[in-house]
């Protein structure tokens, strides 16, 4: 795969050279990449990350070391109140070089970073390192109540909000019997004592 030096996240290591120890530090700022992050926090696309990155030759390669400052755009998982806020993800990898001799080495999980000549490209890295750093269940804040589950209302936004205590579906039929029992005895009542009366005119 060939790499693009003019890309925004592909570096030119070629002023660090190869001699182990010898270091360059680097302070850059490129755009968001699409689908960064996760469904319900992500970083816009297009918009600005600061990056602050340190190469540091040594045997096998190029380690970089830095980090990733960019905003973050979403939703809470339990009201679903939109989140604006900043992240600061760190990241360390070792790209090795593209000779002959590393060609075969891989890791254990087979993922090796390479340089691509004196290119490397940041995109991987800090695609995994801001997933790292974002939170499992963003929340719009720790104590989010959510939504309340009968009509959809923002708890947060109503929080003496509350409902008539619905019936168990179960106890509905004994509840409509005891009303009727409860209006029922005028009939009988009244039929009662029609009979009542009528013997004791006979």
């Amino acid at each position: 795969m060939r790499l693009d030096p003019r890309a925004p996240l592909v570096l030119d290591t070629r002023e660090l050279g190869r001699r182990p120890g010898s270091e360059r530090k680097r302070s850059l700022t490129a755009p968001a990449p699409a689908d960064l992050g996760i469904e319900v926090l992500r970083v816009p696309e297009g918009s600005p990350i600061e990056f602050d990155i340190r190469l540091e030759a040594v045997v096998e390669g190029v380690l970089v070391t830095g980090t990733a400052q960019a905003v973050l755009a979403g939703e809470c998982v339990r009201c679903l109140e939109e989140i604006s806020s900043g992240i600061t993800a760190d990241f360390q990898e070792l790209f090795v070089y593209d000779d002959g001799d590393t060609q075969e080495e891989e890791t254990e999980d087979g993922e090796t970073s390479r340089l691509h000549g004196d290119l490397l490209d940041l995109e991987p890295l800090l695609r995994d390192a801001v997933v790292l750093a974002l939170p499992f269940q963003p929340l719009c804040q720790e104590d989010c109540p959510g939504l309340c589950s009968e009509c959809g209302i923002r708890l947060a936004d109503a929080p003496d909000h509350t409902h008539d205590d619905q019936i168990d579906p179960r106890w509905a039929a004994l509840q409509q019997l005891a009303e009727q029992q409860d209006a029922g005895p005028q009939g009988p009542t009244s039929t009662t004592s029609g009979r009542t009366s009528g013997l004791t005119e006979e």
